[in-house]
C-alpha cells in the first residue's frame, strides 16, 4: 500500500511537470515585424549595410516576457521587439545611426543569422539575450 501512495504521488509530479520544460526556438526574422526597420537600423548577423564610418562599441541586453495567452512564436517575437527596441534606445543615447552584427541567444543556442532568430519559452514566458555593434554608418 506504502508503495503504491509513493508511486501514485510520483506519477502526479512528473505529470504536473512534464510541460514546464523550456523549449529553444529558432524562428524566421522576416516574421518578426520588421525588426530591421525604423528609426535606427538594425542589421542581423552579416546583413549587408552602408560602410562603418565609427565603432562605438558593444551592447547586449536579456529580455524576459510573460507568456500571457499568447502562442510561443508569437511570445518569442514580443521578446525580440522589446529587446531590439533596447538596442534601439541605446544606439541614439551613445549618437549611434545603426546596430550591426545582431545576434540573438537563449542560454547557450546562439544564432549570428541574418534570416532566423533564437529564443527560449516555457508555458508562462519567453526570453532572448541579443548584442550588437553600435556604429555610425556612411549616409548614402
Amino acid at each position: 500500500m506504502k508503495r503504491t501512495a509513493v508511486l501514485g504521488a510520483l506519477a502526479v509530479v512528473v505529470l504536473t511537470q512534464a510541460g514546464c520544460a523550456t523549449q529553444v526556438k529558432s524562428l524566421p526574422l522576416a516574421a518578426a515585424a520588421g525588426e530591421s526597420r525604423g528609426g535606427v537600423p538594425v542589421y542581423f548577423g552579416q546583413q549587408d549595410h552602408p560602410a562603418v564610418r565609427t565603432r562605438l562599441g558593444d551592447v547586449s541586453y536579456s529580455v524576459r516576457i510573460a507568456r500571457k495567452v499568447a502562442g510561443p512564436d508569437d511570445a518569442c517575437h514580443e521578446a525580440l521587439a522589446e529587446a531590439v527596441q533596447k538596442l534601439r534606445a541605446a544606439a541614439s543615447e551613445r549618437h549611434a545611426n545603426a546596430v550591426i552584427d545582431v545576434s540573438t541567444r537563449f542560454h547557450s543556442t546562439e544564432s549570428n543569422s541574418s534570416t532566423e532568430f533564437t529564443c527560449g519559452v516555457s508555458p508562462s514566458a519567453a526570453a532572448i539575450a541579443v548584442k550588437g555593434q553600435l556604429v555610425v554608418l556612411e549616409s548614402n
